[in-house]
């Protein structure tokens, strides 16, 4: 029996890191304290939760508010908490927002009082990991160097463990060692200094590090706060921005950790990339940010704006690639790339619309959610939406491509049908073509000679047509091909591995393996 290939060019929602995506079902989030207790005002703790598909039903529960919301795709729904969501100096604490839905979404979180702002991209349940490294604790004049509990600027460095829904003992490890026991939805507090490597337990949990009230400038201090990124031991390659150094590059650093060491790296402008075996978190006064590596770029992202701040997306993306990057449905205008290494590139866009998507026709970037408000800086690696490039738009499921076994054209058309999929026609657009053709090159093996796609002859007219309907008008025949009528009445192409896949005429009983196709699912752009 000959063996069937199929390709699901789909989102791996299981994955147990944020490799594929930021969306999911289920999140967990806790919002810092944040101080600033010369400043009288009250704190603003906000979430923004947009849905990828119509019939989004959310529900959003807290100790202090439970809501629900219907939301269709594209929506953002924006909901803001005070001071009462967050979290006191408690080791241990139930003070946690639970977030479900019956489609996958993207949350976002942000924390503002008066100019102290700091924002984190929520990972969903099922992406979160059992290990993480604890960053290097970087040099604070006014707050790391002269250490004093009693004192809010002053005060130690802390990680905040967000526990999932399984009693957990979670293990801070290095030099010294600490375990807390956490029981479903609890969170807790621990100092840190530089004796701690990692964070490790049994079950998936979240893991923030950062300061209530580190000095800023001016003599004032703010809220820094990062979500760590799940342990990642191999080797990755990180591509440092120079517009995420602005106006701060003697103070930007990378602060690297292996779960072994760690290690504090000053920025520099003719280096921008740096190759290490854990994590890349880049401090600069007012910001931790975690590096996105080389393997978890992406397709399509959302950047959702703030109010009264100004906003950017800072991009990365191959030299070659450049012209493939849309903001919304439109082309970037005139921008001006930066050289980084290995062929990389980079741009600062500053963002005017309450919602910019951002996706890539072909290839895949980084995209950094950057601002400031006031003169504070925050930001976040941005959303990922989709891993898959689509020439057509942001790809929430991606197109399926199965290629079945070998039978005549008529048989391969009522099998494609069977699948809930069609025999592929792809009438008018040629990088669709050549998308197909790169995935049928992915999965294709010896036996793969030649493939029937959805195109005939006219019994009346003998004219080609689509199974579609649509017009025939980029075509991609061979040299010499079609023949006569009396040649062939079907259309079959050759997938042999080479990087003709030029079209023939063949006779419809002939056996060849049909190309089915399931089209994509977008997510709006506008």
């Amino acid at each position: 029996m000959t063996p069937v290939l199929v390709l699901l060019i789909s989102a791996a929602l299981n994955s147990a890191s944020s490799s594929e995506n930021s969306t999911g079902k289920n999140f967990i989030l806790a919002f810092p304290e944040n101080i600033a207790y010369y400043f009288p005002g009250s704190t603003t703790n906000k979430i923004q939760i947009t849905a990828l598909l119509n019939g989004t039903k959310v529900s959003v529960t807290s100790q202090v508010v439970n809501c629900t919301k219907d939301l269709s795709a594209g929506d953002t729904e924006e909901l803001r908490y005070d001071s009462k969501v967050e979290l006191n100096k408690s080791e241990i604490s139930q003070n946690i927002l639970k977030i479900t839905s019956n489609e996958n979404l993207s949350v976002h979180a942000i924390s503002l009082k008066h100019t102290s702002m700091q924002t984190a991209l929520i990972i969903p349940e099922d992406k979160l990991g059992t290990k993480y490294f604890i960053p290097p604790i970087p040099t604070i004049q006014g707050t790391t160097d002269q250490v004093n509990e009693a004192v809010t600027e002053r005060q130690s460095f802390k990680i905040i463990i967000i526990n999932a829904g399984q009693t957990n003992t979670v293990t801070v490890g290095g030099k010294l060692s600490k375990t807390m026991k956490l029981q479903p939805y609890e969170v807790g507090q621990m100092y840190m200094n530089d004796s701690y490597r990692t964070v490790s337990a049994e079950y998936p949990m979240a893991v923030g590090f950062g300061h209530s009230c580190a000095i800023r400038h001016n003599c004032t201090c703010g809220l820094l706060y990062t979500m760590l990124p799940p342990a990642q031991e191999e080797k990755l390659k990180f591509y440092i921005p120079p517009a995420l150094a602005e106006d701060a590059q003697a103070e930007t650093f990378v602060l690297l950790a292996d779960g072994e060491s760690t290690k504090v790296e000053k920025y520099n402008p003719d280096k921008p990339m740096v190759e290490y075996a854990g994590s890349a978190i880049l401090y600069r006064p007012g910001l931790l940010l975690s590096l996105i590596p080389e393997q978890d770029f992406a397709a399509c992202f959302l950047i959702n704006t703030v109010d009264g701040a100004k906003i950017f997306a800072t991009i990365v993306v191959n030299e070659d690639h450049t012209d493939g990057v849309r903001i919304g449905t439109s082309p970037l205008t005139g921008p001006a790339w930066t050289p980084l290494e290995k062929n990389y590139v980079s741009v600062k866009v500053l963002l005017e619309t309450n919602k910019n998507v951002i996706w890539h026709t072909s290839s895949k970037m980084a995209v950094y959610f950057v601002g400031s408000k006031d003169g504070t800086p925050f930001g976040n690696p941005a959303p990922v939406i989709s891993k898959f490039p689509d020439f057509r738009g942001c790809t929430v499921t991606p197109e399926v491509v199965h290629i079945g076994p070998a039978d005549g054209w008529r048989e391969s058309l009522q099998y494609c049908k069977d699948q809930q999929l069609e025999l592929i026609s792809f009438p008018d657009a040629a990088d669709h073509q050549k998308q197909i053709y790169e995935k049928i090159n992915q999965i294709r093996d010896d036996s793969l000679k030649r493939v029937w796609i959805g195109m005939r002859r006219s019994s009346l007219t003998g004219e080609w047509y689509w199974l579609n309907k649509q017009p025939v008008s980029k075509t991609d025949w061979a040299n010499g091909e079609p023949g006569s009528a009396q040649d062939g009445q079907c259309a079959i192409m050759r997938a042999d591995g080479s990087e003709d896949f030029g079209w023939s005429d063949e006779e419809c009983c002939s056996d060849a393996r049909p190309v089915c196709l399931g089209p994509p699912t977008l997510f709006p752009t506008g």
